[in-house]
């Protein structure tokens, strides 16, 4: 009787180590199929309702509710830039010459509300511009450097994840996107992703405020 039962148990735990082995090999197999992200978007993109879109990351306490706007709901550049923006699960890190759009400003304040570790990189003479989304992110809680040169922070890239790249020649701002000719690549590619990745910091280090200079060496 008891090397019935031994048997037993030896014969479950034989399963269970059989089944542990077939989920591992499934998900490695899913790991192996899913492919780097490659995809370029162009602008102008189409007037399209994102509210369905940003309503849907807000969490199940946002309301739901159909936006009475008569734009149409469907696929368009915004939405698949926006889509890529809001896959972001534990960094993002933004580094624009202008920001006015609200639809993206609303989306990287929900990444930050989820808790994601957003950081914002901004050119400093266009931040202050009306419909600059920039004081509304420092209001949100978000951390923003900006330069303090002669020349412009012309940089236009973000990158989700430390994983993924989104760059191009487009600002952030409502007149690019629905009026400007422009395109973004977004790439997965460590390849692409690291320089980025080391630019972002490099210019995050030399924008800290403690390194502002407020006058000049020659003031007295």
């Amino acid at each position: 009787m008891w090397a019935a039962g031994a048997e037993r148990r030896a014969g479950l735990v034989a399963a269970a180590a059989a089944a542990a082995l077939a989920l591992g090999l499934a998900a490695w197999r899913w790991r192996r199929r899913r492919r780097p992200v490659r995809e370029v978007l162009f602008f102008p993109s189409r007037p399209s309702c994102t509210e369905a879109l940003l309503a849907e990351v807000a969490g199940p306490g946002a309301a739901a509710r159909a936006c009475p706007c008569p734009l149409p709901r469907g696929d368009c550049s915004l939405s698949r830039l926006l889509r890529r923006l809001l896959s972001a699960r534990r960094s993002l890190e933004i580094c624009l010459f202008a920001f006015s759009c609200p639809q993206l400003g609303r989306a990287v304040q929900l990444l930050h509300r989820r808790g994601v570790r957003v950081r914002v990189v901004t050119d400093a003479q266009y931040m202050g511009l009306q419909g600059s989304q920039i004081g509304l992110l420092r209001h949100a809680g978000i951390q923003v450097r900006h330069d303090q040169e002669n020349g412009y922070m012309h940089h236009k890239f973000a990158i989700v994840d430390r994983r993924m790249l989104i760059t191009g020649s487009l600002n952030w701002t409502t007149q690019a996107i629905q009026n400007n000719r422009e395109n973004v690549l977004v790439m997965e590619d460590a390849e692409y992703v690291k320089p980025f990745l080391d630019e972002f910091e490099r210019i995050w280090e030399e924008y800290n405020p403690i390194n502002y200079r407020f006058f000049s060496k020659d003031s007295k």
